[in-house]
C-alpha cells in the first residue's frame, strides 16, 4: 500500500468511529503553527526598528515591508517596544490555541476509546454461538483489551504525523516568503528523506503484524494457564506449557528491541541531518550571495523549525507503523463479527403457552463431516418435564443448543409456541430460559449477586433479598451458605474456586430459581453433587414438575424417574420414547439395557 493511500485508509478508520470532528484538530494545529511562525517573522522588522530607530519601512526588503504594513494596519506602533508587546501578544494567543487543540485531542482519543471498546464489546455480545465456539478467550480477551490499546496509540501517532506535516508546510512556507529558494532545498531535502526511510518504515510495519498476532498467542496461553491453575499445580504440569509461553515471550522481546532500534536511529539522525542543512545554508546564503545577516537569521530560524518537524514526520509515521498491525487486527475483527452476527427475528415472544416442536430437525458443524442430529422430531409440551438420555456424543447437547437458538438447524424447523424459530426475536426468548449447563458459571462476587446477577440490591432492597434467599432455600443452598461467616455477602472467588464442586451446582441452581424461568434447562444438573447434595436437588427438580417446562439432560438414570416424557438419542437419532414406566418396562428398548447397566 502507497503511503498516501496508508494515510487515506487509516484517516477512515478512525473516522469511522469519531467522524469529522477529527479535523477540527488539524484546523487548530494549522492555527497554531501560522501564529508562530508569524510571531518569527516579526523580528525582522523588530531588528530593522533597533537599527533605523525610525521604522523606515523603504529600507527593508518585501517581506518587512509586508510585515510593516500588517502593523500598520492593525494600529500598532513600529517601535520596538510596540513590535514586542505584539509579539508578545501573538505567542500568548498560540499558546491558547495550542491548549485547545491538545485538550481537543485528549477528547478525541477518550471519544475514540469509548466508542471502539463499546462497539466491540456489542459486537461479541452479538456474535453468533459457531463464532464464539471458534475463538478462544484468550484471542478475545488480547483484541479488546491489549490489540485496542495499541489502536489508541497509532490514533496518537497519526495524528501526531500529520500535525507535523501541517506543521513543517506552515513554517516552511513562511520560510519561502523571506527566502525561497531555500525553502524549495528543505522540501527537496525531505522528499528524500522520505524515500530513503521506505524501506525501513515497511520493516517497521512487518515487526508491528507479528507483533499483533504473537500477542494473541501469549494472551491465548496465560488465559488458559491461569484458568487451568489448579490441575496444572497439582499434577506437576505447569513445565509443558512453560516452553510454548517462554518461547511466545521470546519472540515479543526480540520484536520489541527492533521495533526500538529502529525508532533510535530514526531519533538519532534528526538532529544531526538538521544542524549540517543549516550550516550548509549559512555557509551558502553568506559567503556565496553576501545576504543580510536579518533575513538568514528569521530565515534559518524557520528552516530550523521546520525541518525537525519534517524529520519528525518519519519518525511518527514509523511508530504509527510500530502498531499498525494492532489497528488491522481490529478492524479485521470487526470485519468478522459483522459476517458472523447471530441471526435475529423481529417476532417478540410472550411468556411460553404452548411448547416446544422440532420437525425433521438435521443439524452437522461447518467443519465436521457428519451430521450431529439426524431427522430430530420432537415435542416438549408446556409445563412439561422432559427427559433426554444417551451415550456421550450422541448429541443431546447439540440439540439444547438447538431449542435454545444458539445454534440453527441445517434442515428442518424449530417452533416455539408455533411460531418459526427463524421469526423469533432471540433476546426475549432466551429471557425465559433458565440454564445450568455442565460447566458451572460463578462470578469472582458475592453470594448474593452470583444468584441474583446484580438485578437489585441485596442489603437495601427487601424483596431482592427475600427472593435470593428463596432461590437458595429452593436449590438446597441455604444452609451451607448460612454457615458462612459472612452468610449471603461471602466473596466466592474467581469462577467459585472457594466453593465445593457441589456447593458451586447448587448456587448455579440457585441463580436460575430465582430468575423464575419459563423453561428450565438441566444439563447433568447433579454430576458434580455428592449423594445427599443431589436427593435433595432431585427434590426441587421434582417440585418444579407442573409450575415451568423443564428439560433434563441426564446420565444417571434414577434423576429421571418422574418425568413426563422421555427421548433416548443414539447417534443423532431419538430412537425411541415413552414414560420412565413404559421404557423400562420393554425389554428390548435401549433405555431398558441403559437401566440393566446402571444396576437400577
Amino acid at each position: 500500500m502507497k503511503i498516501f493511500d496508508s494515510i487515506s485508509y487509516y484517516l477512515s478508520v478512525y473516522k469511522r468511529f469519531i467522524g469529522r470532528r477529527i479535523y477540527l484538530v488539524f484546523a487548530l494545529t494549522a492555527a497554531a503553527a501560522v501564529t508562530e511562525g508569524f510571531g518569527i517573522t516579526l523580528i525582522l522588522p523588530l531588528i530593522e526598528a533597533a537599527d533605523a530607530g525610525d521604522g523606515d519601512i523603504d529600507s527593508g526588503s518585501f517581506a518587512v515591508r509586508f510585515l510593516y504594513s500588517i502593523l500598520n494596519t492593525l494600529g500598532i506602533s513600529a517601535s520596538v517596544v510596540g513590535i514586542l508587546v505584539f509579539i508578545g501578544v501573538i505567542f500568548i494567543g498560540k499558546g491558547i490555541i495550542k491548549f485547545l487543540e491538545g485538550g481537543y485531542s485528549s477528547y478525541l482519543r477518550a471519544q475514540l476509546m469509548r466508542e471502539i471498546k463499546s462497539k466491540m464489546f456489542n459486537a461479541y455480545r452479538e456474535m453468533d454461538y459457531y463464532y464464539y465456539a471458534h475463538n478462544n478467550t484468550g484471542h478475545f480477551i488480547n483484541v479488546i483489551n491489549g490489540q485496542v490499546n495499541n489502536f489508541l496509540r497509532t490514533f496518537d501517532t497519526f495524528t501526531r504525523f500529520l500535525k507535523m506535516i501541517i506543521i513543517s508546510v506552515s513554517y516552511l512556507s513562511i520560510a519561502f516568503l523571506i527566502a525561497w529558494n531555500f525553502a524549495l532545498m528543505a522540501i527537496g531535502i525531505g522528499v528524500v528523506l522520505l524515500f530513503l526511510f521506505k524501506a525501513l518504515n515497511k520493516y517497521v510495519q512487518d515487526l508491528s503484524r507479528k507483533t499483533a498476532h504473537e500477542e494473541s498467542i501469549l494472551s491465548t496461553f496465560l488465559v488458559q494457564t491461569i484458568q487451568s491453575f489448579k490441575y496444572l499445580t497439582s499434577t506437576n504440569q505447569m513445565q509443558h506449557l512453560k516452553g510454548g509461553i517462554m518461547e511466545s515471550i521470546r519472540k515479543l522481546s526480540n520484536y520489541m528491541f527492533r521495533q526500538g532500534a529502529a525508532s533510535a536511529f530514526t531519533e538519532a539522525i534528526r538532529e544531526p541531518v538538521s544542524v549540517i542543512f543549516l550550516l550548509f545554508v549559512i555557509i551558502l546564503q553568506v559567503m556565496i550571495f553576501n545576504s543580510p545577516i536579518a533575513p538568514i537569521f528569521v530565515a534559518l530560524l524557520l528552516f530550523h523549525r521546520g525541518m525537525q518537524h519534517m524529520i519528525g514526520i518519519q519518525d511518527d509515521w514509523q511508530r504509527t507503523m510500530e502498531k499498525i498491525g494492532s489497528l488491522e487486527m481490529v478492524v479485521d475483527e470487526f470485519e468478522k463479527l459483522d459476517r458472523n452476527r447471530e441471526m435475529n427475528g423481529t417476532t417478540a415472544l410472550s411468556d411460553l403457552s404452548k411448547g416446544i416442536r422440532l420437525e425433521n430437525v438435521w443439524f452437522k458443524y461447518e467443519d465436521k463431516q457428519h451430521h450431529v442430529l439426524r431427522d430430530i422430531s420432537a415435542e416438549i409440551p408446556i409445563n412439561k418435564m422432559i427427559a433426554i438420555v444417551g451415550e456421550s456424543g450422541a448429541g443431546k447437547s447439540t440439540l439444547i443448543d438447538l431449542l435454545t437458538l444458539l445454534l440453527r438447524p441445517k434442515k428442518g424447523e424449530v417452533y416455539i409456541d408455533d411460531i418459526n424459530a427463524k421469526e423469533i426475536d432471540v433476546h426475549s426468548w432466551r429471557s425465559q430460559i433458565g440454564y445450568v449447563s455442565q460447566e458451572t458459571v460463578v462470578f469472582d462476587d458475592t453470594i448474593a449477586n452470583n444468584i441474583c446477577l446484580w438485578k437489585g440490591d441485596y442489603n437495601n432492597d427487601n424483596e431482592v433479598r427475600e427472593r435470593v434467599q428463596q432461590a437458595a432455600k429452593r436449590a438446597y443452598a441455604d444452609d451451607f451458605i448460612t454457615e458462612m461467616s459472612e452468610g449471603y455477602q461471602t466473596v466466592v472467588g474467581d469462577r467459585g474456586v472457594r466453593l465445593s464442586g457441589g456447593q458451586r451446582q447448587r448456587l448455579f441452581i440457585a441463580r436460575e430459581l430465582f430468575k423464575n424461568p419459563n423453561l428450565l434447562i438441566l444439563d447433568e444438573a447433579t454430576s458434580s453433587l455428592d449423594t445427599d447434595s443431589e436427593r435433595f436437588i432431585q427434590k426441587s427438580i421434582d417440585s418444579l414438575k407442573g409450575a415451568m417446562t423443564v428439560v433434563i439432560i441426564a446420565h444417571r438414570l434414577s434423576t429421571i424417574k418422574n418425568s413426563d416424557l422421555i427421548y433416548v438419542i443414539e447417534k443423532g437419532r431419538i430412537i425411541e420414547s415413552g414414560t420412565y414406566d413404559d421404557l423400562a418396562l420393554d425389554t428390548s428398548s435401549r433405555f431398558s439395557k441403559m437401566i440393566q447397566i446402571q444396576s437400577l
